[in-house]
């Protein structure tokens, strides 16, 4: 695979003149106008994704948080001139998430680090009860003689991590034997607690739930410093409680030494019925090819245990910030320039899949589709997704833009299409050319993506204006383009079964909770 780095040699010369020639390798005016005002003091980067992630908050798929941000959204493209739209795909289970309190109140107290999953019942009121860990019993038949015995309890359904501290720590700051010892002994216990799970038998949750325990208890470790993805649940009537990997461990040694733990949880939640549900759609309408698209894309929804900054607010903000610099620089565009701010892209690329099923026009007049659904550091890896010629365009456009932003990028050429993701996926299973703008990924992993820890902090401003700009930039470029993208796509190579490869396909979308 061919793999290149587009980077514009940057010179030692300490001269202004000389940088400011190196930084502008161009004399596009466009291009000098839209640096000025997303690198410099007409940014409004900071005060947009402060107001999102600090004042609005969590975005769920469907919860009233996520319909405020689609109303804000929409009221920032009117104060900017921008026509935009919400556009109702289907429908969505809607909740609301109150307060989660959880405390160990014997054999000592302690006030957890605990939250409700995702659409979890709440408690109506506060509950007590013990804490069993889920035992190892022969067979699905002996857990569910087991389960007539556990109403009233709370049942510690995950693996206990016997440490917290990252393995990274443990490289860095222990003797090999140690590492070796801890990883061994945490690798058997983990395969035999999977071992009981296996043994419990489907549909584990819903028993419990039949047997009236009083709350199911999880930890979903993400490898990090106090970090935890934290996800939803399908329960019902009983709560589903995320413990941080510390208090999980607490109250799982506790039971499983019988030293008696007890806890006490009061948590608020509503299910709010299903409720329409909407994608925000903008438009800067083309002057002479209006019906050829260039399409930014974001998804406004994110999981909700705590902000949703870096998946998907980053994205959000970038994009709202690049059709703000675009309206302000390039008003009348060749091409017409849309922003999609998807809804249920966490629940499987639902809001994005709706549009490119309801808009054939645009699928079908598409130059190029850029989504941004990751981190917040400097965009540095655009895959060409497998279409042969779309490097050739990428070159031109890349040449417009400033070397301060585009020396650390990567492109794959071609590269191959990618099989799950994002919302570009929406566009590349049409066979549109649909581009994937990566930040940095391993660390957004392990600390942000889907975790308690996603918040506003985490954001580099200066990143995020960086790639607010080259988005605006990249926009710009492609509807200045004399010339389609083409969409022929390269011969794909073997799966991993040997057998020939293919592009991947488009699922059916999902238009309410239960289909």
């Amino acid at each position: 695979m061919k793999k290149l780095a587009f980077a514009l040699a940057i010179g030692a010369a300490a001269t202004a003149a000389t940088v400011e020639a190196q930084t502008f390798p161009t004399s596009d005016p466009v291009i000098r106008k839209m640096w000025d005002e997303g690198m410099g003091q007409g940014s409004q980067a900071y005060r947009l994704a402060q107001t999102l992630m600090d004042s609005i908050g969590p975005r769920l798929n469907g919860s009233p948080g996520h319909h405020n941000a689609m109303d804000w959204v929409l009221k920032k493209y009117a104060e900017w001139g921008i026509p935009a739209r919400k556009e109702q795909y289907g429908t969505w289970r809607s909740w609301r998430r109150g307060r989660t309190h959880v405390d160990l109140i014997a054999p000592r107290f302690r006030t957890l680090e605990g939250t409700m999953l995702a659409w979890s019942p709440g408690t109506k009121g506060a509950v007590e009860g013990p804490v069993v860990v889920l035992p190892d019993l022969p067979d699905s038949a002996a857990y569910d003689n087991w389960l007539k015995g556990m109403k009233g309890r709370f049942i510690a359904t995950s693996f206990a991590e016997p440490t917290c501290r990252p393995d990274e720590k443990w490289e860095e700051l222990a003797r090999p034997l140690t590492v070796q010892r801890m990883r061994a002994e945490r690798d058997s216990a983990r395969r035999a607690f999977q071992q009981r799970m296996r043994k419990a038998g489907r549909g584990l949750n819903a028993r419990l739930e039949a047997a009236g325990v009083a709350g199911i208890l999880s930890s979903n470790w993400s490898a990090g410093w106090g970090v935890n993805k934290v996800f939803s649940t399908n329960n019902e009537r009983t709560p589903a409680l995320d413990l941080s990997c510390e208090d999980y461990g607490l109250v799982f040694r506790l039971a499983e030494n019988n030293q008696g733990p007890r806890l006490r949880l009061d948590a608020d939640a509503e299910f709010l019925g299903e409720k329409p549900i909407f994608n925000v759609v903008g438009e800067i309408k083309g002057s002479e090819k209006p019906d050829e698209y260039v399409v930014l894309s974001a998804h406004l929804d994110s999981w909700d245990s705590s902000s949703g900054a870096t998946d998907n607010g980053t994205g959000t903000i970038m994009m709202m910030e690049a059709m703000r610099i675009l309206k302000a620089t390039y008003p009348n565009p060749k091409r017409s320039i849309v922003v999609g701010h998807w809804a249920g892209e966490e629940q499987g690329l639902v809001g994005s899949g709706a549009f490119a099923t309801d808009h054939p026009e645009v699928v079908n007049g598409l130059q190029a589709a850029f989504n941004q659904d990751n981190g917040t550091w400097r965009i540095d890896y655009i895959r060409m997704q497998g279409y042969t010629q779309a490097g050739e365009h990428f070159g031109r456009w890349m040449s417009l833009i400033p070397n301060d932003i585009t020396d650390n990028i990567r492109l794959d050429i071609p590269g191959v299409p990618e099989t799950g993701g994002s919302d570009h996926m929406s566009f590349i299973c049409r066979g549109a050319p649909g581009f994937r703008l990566q930040s940095h990924y391993p660390e957004y992993r392990q600390y942000t993506w889907h975790t308690n820890r996603d918040t506003f902090d985490k954001i580099v401003m200066d990143d995020l204006r960086n790639n607010a700009t080259l988005a605006a930039m990249l926009a710009y470029a492609a509807s200045e383009d004399p010339e389609r993208v083409g969409r022929e796509q390269r011969v794909m190579p073997p799966n991993s079964q040997g057998q020939p490869g293919r592009w991947p396909g488009c699922g059916n979308v999902r238009r309410a909770t239960t289909n």
